[in-house]
């Protein structure tokens, strides 16, 4: 068999040739980049561009209010917002006429998986009564009622008996499930043995609880890890009980951890790099709260002026809640517990000293308290400015002062380019008239519309 003959080595033409048929040195990457240039134009021609126009602007983050306004929206970013702002071309325009546009509203204290618990027998019904996903089905409504009323975000300060039934909450939001507030969550919360209700039950029946009992510091460090594995974004702890007035006419109660759980409590929760929020009432509660360094006290019935000074040196934030307080303290004195009628008076006072004083206020209704369905969520805008807040400084409460204080600073909060597009509009000045917060006219959440009607 004949064999193949070895290949002649190539001439120095060749390589001359093959070059003459490469292309020139640096094209592919400049093709490659080009391309990638009209694929990131395609995109972003593809996002929808809606531009709000309205009479005035409060954008959280100046006292001024912007006249005209103008915010351009493009996909689920705010892309510019001022005065004298450029309409892109083929962009969608809302015109909301006179109205004034703010940042998406923020709650930090509510309980979606609440439904009104003025009354005992309220409150017992529900931990009794409805099973977790009925309870869970009621929150969907309840998260439907807060953002038809303009809060696009919310902190819900632990289920009352529903277990992590509010991380599912969180998650069905997130993921496009239900509409709703985006949600920071405290799943159980914490009290000790004692000191949270149901009560008054035969002892031989093992019941729920609307917390996580934990007594001794070991229990208090586990639970706080157990809470946060299961995805608790704040932990909430319950710092007193049982308030009464002393001889003096101040108004004490009975705390519940000591201070060695409570310092647990705290140095377990920041060790993971996560705040933890203290419903505390009175002076014992608050002091032991203050000691322990949480960073946010809730309610905050009585709080001295002392308190109020080392909550400001300290950045504890206070969380006053005054529309739930308002709401229920009939009820609840009219069912025996005659101290509540008593507490509103108490409380407006330290609102108004705490405002005089610096610390800073973070809007919150504690809704779930009162019916989801009486709206009032927007009304606690009022009793701040009854007791001492500028309404300019009761809106800040709500946008960009709650979005620091929750640590969202960087997404929500305030009117400006490369935020969350979370708007609200309300008819005429709430500045003139603080009431026109009560008639939320147009809630738009990361760039999608929600109007009540809309959804």
């Amino acid at each position: 068999m004949e064999r193949a003959r070895p290949r002649a080595p190539a001439s120095r033409e060749e390589p001359a040739a093959e070059a003459a048929a490469a292309p020139p040195c640096g094209s592919i990457p400049s093709m490659r980049k080009l391309l990638l240039l009209l694929l990131a134009t395609a995109a972003l021609h593809a996002e929808d561009v809606t531009v709000v126009r309205a009479a005035r602007m409060i954008d959280g983050r100046s006292d001024n209010v912007i006249a005209p306004a103008v915010v351009v929206v493009r996909g689920d970013r705010i892309e510019s917002a001022g005065p004298n702002i450029a309409v892109p071309a083929n962009a969608k325009v809302i015109d909301l006429g006179d109205a004034t546009l703010m940042p998406g509203l923020i709650d930090a204290h509510v309980h979606v998986l609440l439904q009104g618990d003025v009354t005992t027998e309220d409150y017992d019904k529900q931990i009794f009564r409805e099973s977790l996903p009925y309870r869970a089905l009621r929150a969907s409504r309840a998260l439907r009622f807060a953002l038809q009323a303009g809060f696009t975000t919310m902190r819900d300060l632990e289920t009352e008996g529903a277990m992590y039934t509010d991380v599912d909450l969180k998650n069905a939001v997130n993921n496009g499930v239900i509409p709703g507030p985006r949600l920071l969550v405290s799943t159980r919360a914490l009290s000790v043995t004692g000191g949270y209700g149901p009560a008054g039950y035969s002892p031989e029946i093992v019941y729920p609880h609307g917390v996580q009992i934990v007594d001794g510091v070991d229990e208090a460090r586990k639970a706080v890890r157990e809470q946060i594995a299961n995805g608790a974004d704040w932990i909430k702890v319950y710092a007193d009980r049982s308030y009464f007035l002393l001889p003096d006419g101040t108004l004490s109660s009975i705390p519940t951890f000591t201070r060695e759980e409570l310092k647990a409590i705290v140095d377990e929760a920041h060790r993971l790099r996560h705040k933890v929020a203290s419903h505390a009432m009175a002076f014992p509660g608050i002091e032991n709260s203050i000691v322990a360094g949480v960073d946010s006290i809730e309610h905050g019935l009585s709080i001295t002026d002392e308190q109020l000074d080392r909550m400001k040196a300290q950045g504890i934030f206070y969380c006053p809640t005054t529309i739930a307080l308002e709401h229920v303290a009939p009820g609840r004195a009219a069912e025996g517990r005659t101290i509540w009628a008593a507490l509103p008076k108490f409380h407006s006072d330290t609102v108004r000293r705490a405002a005089r004083r610096g610390v800073t206020i973070v809007f919150g209704t504690d809704a779930g308290a009162f019916e989801w369905d009486a709206h009032l969520q927007t009304k606690e805008f009022g009793y701040l400015v009854r007791d001492g807040l500028t309404p300019m400084q009761a809106i800040r409460a709500a946008t960009s002062i709650a979005a620091a204080a929750l640590g969202l600073e960087d997404k929500v909060g305030t009117i400006e380019p490369k935020k969350l597009a979370d708007l609200v509009a309300v008819p005429g000045n709430p500045l003139t008239d603080i009431t026109a917060m009560e008639k939320v006219s147009f809630v738009m959440k990361e760039g999608k519309i929600f109007t009540a009607g809309s959804f």
